[in-house]
């Protein structure tokens, strides 16, 4: 049986790559700096370690064969931990020769982002993010001149899955009790998604391939491309018919408050997503490992949904 150590295993990412690898006949060590296990993972085994602890993240990743890095901290922590991280990683996966797997994001592309990426498309990384995570990249690709074998799987905002922190639970959908459905940007413009359960099953076909032979590969996932219109009357389909309010971000008055809080600076210097339309290509990853899952749009967005316990009004309207 093969074996994957899901770090950051309390997050939404990790957590349902884990329960994925779970129900694939994968053993799982799920590493969170308490060592206990996350709920929903009762199967696996807990390891401590805090992740800016080198010799602690190797010693938790001993027997693994695969590595999923799931460790995002808060933006305000990228500069600083980022790189400790990364070179933590790239120790572990290095001592035990495991498989190095990253969910990437579209950062990289900064603010040129064009209305399709793929993995040709520059990455300037012209925000502070952006550099942030090309530089990490960067120290994957290099280690793997020395043995390290990673592979990024770069997708859009995230949605799916019981865990909170991302647009869709936080900003979309928080107010929907109330009604209101919020989008942080121009309605009609192409927006990239990625399912969550989706993105988890093509990590795992790529754990059962090895990995790119070259030792280092970057793919974009399709996930779903929608815009706040089709997002809208996805919510609304989902939630039986439901007519929802629009609300928008003021993101002058974040712009103004960034001055003074940090986490609003960082949340402002990616709002050029919302007024950029983009979509990623899937072709490359799908022709490295085979057919992706792709769960129909509202089929997600009624799961996502039903997650962050929404099923109430959603079985409520069906009655």
């Amino acid at each position: 049986m093969k074996t994957i150590a899901v770090l950051g295993a309390r997050g939404r990412v990790s957590r349902v790559v884990a329960r994925t690898f779970l129900d694939r006949s994968w053993q799982v060590i799920a590493v969170t700096r308490d060592g206990k296990v996350p709920q929903g993972l009762a199967r696996a085994e807990g390891r401590a370690a805090d992740a800016m602890d080198q010799a602690a993240l190797i010693a938790a990743c001993r027997g693994a064969d695969v590595i999923f890095n799931g460790l995002n901290p808060v933006y305000t922590d990228w500069a600083e931990k980022v790189p400790v991280f990364t070179a933590n990683v790239i120790a572990a996966a290095k001592a035990t020769g495991a498989l190095h797997l990253l969910a990437g994001n579209i950062y990289n592309y900064g603010r040129s982002i064009p209305a399709i990426a793929d993995e040709t498309t520059p990455m300037p990384g012209d925000t502070g993010k952006g550099m942030i995570r090309n530089a990490m990249e960067k120290a994957f690709e290099e280690a793997a001149q020395d043995g390290v074998k990673t592979t990024i799987v770069r997708a859009g905002d995230f949605y799916g899955g019981d865990g909170r922190g991302a647009w869709f639970d936080l900003g979309i959908t928080g107010k929907l009790d109330k009604g209101i459905f919020t989008w942080p940007g121009a309605m009609d413009i192409d927006h990239a998604w990625a399912y969550l359960p989706d993105l988890a099953d093509a990590f795992v076909k790529i754990a059962e391939t090895g990995g790119d032979e070259s030792g280092f590969a970057t793919y974009t996932f399709e996930g779903h491309t929608l815009s706040g219109t089709q997002m809208k009357k996805l919510i609304e389909k989902a939630l039986g018919g439901k007519s929802l309010k629009r609300s928008s971000i003021p993101w002058l008055l974040l712009r103004a408050a960034g001055l003074v809080v940090p986490k609003w600076r960082e949340v402002v210097e990616v709002s050029y997503l919302w007024f950029t339309p983009h979509r990623l290509s899937g072709k490359r990853l799908e022709a490295a490992i085979g057919p992706l899952a792709k769960t129909s749009p509202d089929t997600a967005v009624a799961e996502a949904l039903a997650e962050l316990g929404y099923a109430t009004m959603i079985s409520s309207r069906a009655a």
